[in-house]
């Protein structure tokens, strides 16, 4: 049994604890485990505690717990549990850069992106929530500045933030690239601001609009235009045509005005707009990197602008 007379060479320490000759000489030189005498020939020797501290050391050092850490813990400044609790900390950091890395790396494998849209997609994955959320703010501020738009529509835009998860998976990262691309390009912006203030004009030549009744008619549109679709009805058909009367006096009747040629050239018009703006796709890449269902509007407006435009031409 080792007693506090007990003196270890390097070479006994390392058949010991299976450590090399020359780590533990770097440990010793730091000062993390110094040596508690010398031979007569200066060779160093360790005391029993040396076994302990080696163990220790070496375990941290796994761990990825730097040497100034470590003396830290060694020299009672600090617990074993804060250091673990910091380097935790840190290794949950790695972690969320590397799953980026990965995710970044399988969505560059499947778009074969040339190396600018690697360098491109790494910085912009790279941002950090703060700045994310950074980006879409400054693109809400830009977008909709000056324009009535009513604070329930902004609060609703950034409170439908996208969030990156973690974890993302490529397509999250894919739809993320897209859309900071988006956000930052002014022809975007414009017509997300060229959109909203049509919609205020819209709103104002009408009155205001119930929320629930304008609810009631996307959902009215989305599941007559999908019905539409997947009977393969095409939006010029005669088949068409009793879809169109019904949506339409259903737009009449919410805009407080008579379904008619007018009424509808100016439907066409707002709902032109509208798709021209982006303003679905905004949506569709927000819920795709958020993990909502994707909005299922869109291919229903563009079936009733096809079909508007049919019967007007």
């Amino acid at each position: 049994m080792d007693d506090d007379t007990t003196r270890y060479s390097i070479g006994e320490l390392a058949r010991l604890t299976g450590l090399t000759v020359k780590t533990i000489r770097f440990w010793s030189d730091t000062g993390v485990v110094p040596p508690t005498d010398r031979t007569p020939a200066g060779y160093r020797l360790y005391g029993p505690d040396a076994l302990a501290r080696l163990g220790l050391v070496r375990t941290l050092r796994e761990l990825g717990v730097g040497l100034s850490a470590v003396q830290r813990v060694l020299g009672r400044e600090v617990s074993v549990a804060q250091i673990a609790a910091v380097h935790a900390d840190a290794l949950d950091r790695q972690i969320r850069t590397l799953r980026l890395h990965r995710a970044v790396l399988r969505a560059v494998a499947v778009r074969g992106s040339t190396p600018e849209e690697l360098e491109t997609m790494h910085k912009l994955a790279q941002l950090s929530e703060l700045e994310r959320r950074r980006l879409i703010d400054d693109f809400i501020d830009n977008a909709f500045e000056g324009v009535d738009v009513g604070p329930d529509f902004l609060a609703m835009l950034r409170d439908a933030m996208p969030m990156l998860p973690d974890d993302p998976t490529p397509g999250q990262v894919d739809a993320w690239i897209e859309l900071a691309g988006l956000v930052q390009d002014d022809g975007f912006r414009a017509a997300m601001r060229r959109a909203a203030a049509d919609q205020v004009r819209a709103r104002d030549e009408a009155g205001e609009l119930d929320p629930h009744a304008g609810w009631q008619l996307a959902e009215l549109v989305r599941v007559r235009t999908a019905a539409a679709r997947e009977a393969g009805t095409e939006p010029g058909s005669p088949a068409a045509r009793p879809v169109v009367d019904e949506l339409t006096r259903a737009y009449a009747e919410l805009a407080g005005r008579a379904d008619g040629p007018a009424f509808r050239a100016w439907l066409l018009e707002r709902l032109e707009i509208g798709d021209e703006s982006g303003y679905e796709r905004y949506w569709q890449l927000v819920s795709a990197i958020n993990g909502w269902p994707e909005p299922a509007m869109g291919p229903g407006v563009k079936w009733l602008i096809a079909a508007l435009r049919a019967y007007d031409a």
